[in-house]
């Protein structure tokens, strides 16, 4: 496995381009990312969840959630990420084009670990998904997986 510390990754993400931006910030790291993605929060909680057809699913060490999706929206979903006791320990990244005030504060209070406006250009764009790798999986104390 070349050395690298393996990682897991759930990518809550309505934007193919944004989904291929990520892998590819993600591949240039110091890690081996396992990064699943799904479109939506009612398919985040039935990934979270291990529910069908997500059985197999493994346990995320992050979860970046993009705010504006169909079905459930960002909000929705961190909220009943932080609701579950079994979920609420995993880090949760807002990663979302809104810069909106109001959503910044209300994701905090909902419970997001941090909250990162996606930058327009693709070099800014990898610039922070491999600054995201840096500081949650070198500089940061992860809790333990199940």
């Amino acid at each position: 496995m070349n050395g690298k510390k393996v990682v897991d990754i759930l990518l809550v993400e309505d934007d193919p381009g944004d989904v291929e931006l990520t892998r590819e910030g993600l591949a240039a790291g110091k890690l081996l990312v396992n990064m699943q993605t799904v479109d939506d929060g009612i398919k985040a909680l039935s990934y979270l969840r291990r529910e069908p057809p997500y059985a197999e699913a493994v346990r995320p060490d992050i979860i970046l959630l993009d705010l504006n999706m169909p079905r459930m929206d960002g909000r929705e979903t961190l909220k009943a990420i932080k609701a579950d006791p079994q979920l609420r320990s995993i880090p949760v990244v807002v990663l979302t084009t809104s810069e909106a005030e109001g959503d910044v504060y209300n994701c905090y209070d909902l419970g997001a670990s941090c909250y990162i406006a996606k930058p327009v250009g693709f070099d800014d764009f990898l610039k922070v998904v491999r600054s995201l790798e840096e500081f949650w999986f070198t500089v940061v104390k992860m809790p333990p997986k199940e």
